[in-house]
């Protein structure tokens, strides 16, 4: 059985989730106490799906987020580098014509610039070898206007909470995995991926340097995971006579998070 660690190894990453990828969602549900479709909900909600848009859903998986947000009648691309979670999504969301899977590296998409309404990524940025490569990757593919939605474990702000949760990923969650999961090895680099991820600001301060204005977040299930969100600059109106200045810039000091 295969599992990655801390130096996040893409072809480790992906041969991993290939081993999980038939029980990725039962696991899930077992792990998180039911809160992962919790956790869904309030991530369609923050993409704000629309009929019509074009969302990219960065790594998909088996496709349950984009299920989701295609329910809008929006269409989605579900894209994903681990052929086995494709395989599972495509056969699972068969009968979705919202939906198209595309296996891709998040840190190289294949799209054209200004291509989506809105990019979204659940519980995947922690996993890619350069997080901030793949964040200005969001940003490049998003039409000016459109929002990043990140849905990502985090540091929750009251200790002992973050000291009850930290127990729960040492001692806990193996046992689960063990009776959950076709592959309990890979969990163990999910906890250390958790506790080595960033904080809820600094994550943020990363969207922000990315070049997303009005970046905010907030947490859910006590912090446990927070919901980032930022939006493309929209072009900016030029007066008669003056110089058009960059239509992709963000606000020279961040306005604070929420």
């Amino acid at each position: 059985m295969r599992r990655a660690d801390l130096s996040k190894e893409p072809s480790d990453v992906a041969a991993m989730f290939d081993e999980v990828s038939v029980a990725y969602d039962r696991t899930n549900t077992v792990l998180s106490a039911g809160n992962a479709t919790l956790w869904r909900i309030a991530t369609t909600r923050a993409v704000d799906p629309r009929p019509g848009q074009l969302i990219l859903d960065v790594a998909a998986g088996t496709g349950t987020s984009s299920a989701s947000l295609a329910r809008s009648g929006a269409r989605v691309v579900a894209a994903d580098f681990s052929p086995g979670m494709i395989a599972v999504g495509k056969h699972r969301q068969a009968g979705n014509p919202n939906i198209e899977f595309v296996q891709a590296d998040a840190m190289e998409l294949p799209f054209d610039d200004d291509s989506f309404d809105a990019v979204t990524i659940s519980f995947g940025l922690r996993n890619i070898v350069d997080p901030d490569a793949a964040l200005a990757e969001f940003f490049r593919v998003t039409k000016p206007g459109g929002r990043v939605v990140v849905c990502e474990f985090s540091r929750p702000p009251a200790s002992v909470i973050r000291s009850a949760y930290y127990a729960y990923l040492r001692y806990g969650m193996p046992v689960f995995a063990r009776l959950a999961s076709s592959n309990p090895v890979a969990y163990a680099y999910l906890m250390e991926s958790i506790r080595d991820w960033p904080d809820q600001q600094t994550l943020a301060h990363m969207i922000r340097h990315a070049g997303f204005e009005r970046v905010a977040y907030r947490n859910l299930t006590a912090g446990i995971v927070a919901l980032h969100r930022g939006f493309v600059p929209e072009p900016t109106r030029v007066a008669a006579g003056a110089e058009p200045s960059s239509v992709r810039t963000s606000e020279a000091e961040p306005k604070g998070d929420q």
